[in-house]
């Protein structure tokens, strides 16, 4: 590493906070509470499985822009009917909202509060600003500012949101470092010249997964979890 960055941009769903854990316990209570039974983490896989194509669409102009917590409901009301969960509205919007409380993984937060001793840190991340600032404060992130896609109404990985990103915090690319447990994710960053950490999240889809976890040359670190990637970066 040639330079140390002065801003880490953390992607946020699967690198800061585990999604499948935290939506199975959600959907598993509202199927409990309604005398459903059902494959919740199957429901959960299918609401992230729609999270890409959903998303590609804006991208494409299929959809006129909108936010992650509106494409979350589209998916929504489709599972509702596939698994037979019939919820009122009020309902709907609650399990919806169930992406702004997510858990952090285990060393997420200790290895935040490490950084930031050093570093400027925010979410880079295409959940919209609402699901962002609720996120925070529910689960006391420790981000110095928040940073989401719908500021610059592009979705990762087009390039407008890693150089957008840099420029909101008056650095150039190469000073930003973008840290991610997606290695997708990590080469269009790395492609719009800021520095890459890919961080190791062995769980994020279950512990049958077999996710590809090997270090990669194309990028700055690699990193177990936040507090190895705090050692890493001298913190």
């Amino acid at each position: 590493m040639a330079t140390l960055p002065k801003a880490l941009l953390f992607d946020t769903f699967g690198t800061v906070v585990d999604w499948r854990g935290s939506i199975i316990r959600e959907v598993r209570r509202v199927g409990r509470e309604k005398g459903v039974r059902a494959d919740w983490a199957a429901f959960a896989d299918a609401w992230r499985a729609g999270y890409k194509p959903a998303m590609d669409r804006v991208r494409r102009g299929a959809l006129p822009w909108q936010t992650i917590d509106q494409l979350h409901r589209m998916i929504l009301n489709e599972l509702l009917a596939r698994f037979n969960l019939r919820l009122t509205e009020r309902e709907k919007q609650d399990l919806n909202r169930a992406w702004h409380r997510l858990r952090p993984w285990p060393e997420a937060l200790a290895g935040l509060r490490r950084l930031k001793r050093r570093y400027i840190i925010a979410p880079l991340s295409n959940g919209n600003m609402a699901l962002l600032v609720d996120l925070a404060k529910s689960r006391a992130l420790p981000w110095d500012c928040v940073l989401s896609a719908e500021l610059f109404h592009h979705y990762k990985p087009d390039p407008e949101t890693y150089t957008g990103a840099a420029a909101l915090l008056g650095l150039k690319p190469r000073e930003t470092m973008l840290v991610a447990a997606h290695k997708d994710d990590l080469a269009a960053a790395r492609q719009c010249g800021l520095q890459t950490a890919f961080v190791r999240r062995p769980l994020e889809f279950g512990p049958q997964s077999a996710p590809d976890l090997t270090a990669d040359r194309r990028f700055t670190l690699s990193a177990d979890d936040f507090l190895d990637l705090a050692r890493q970066l001298g913190v």
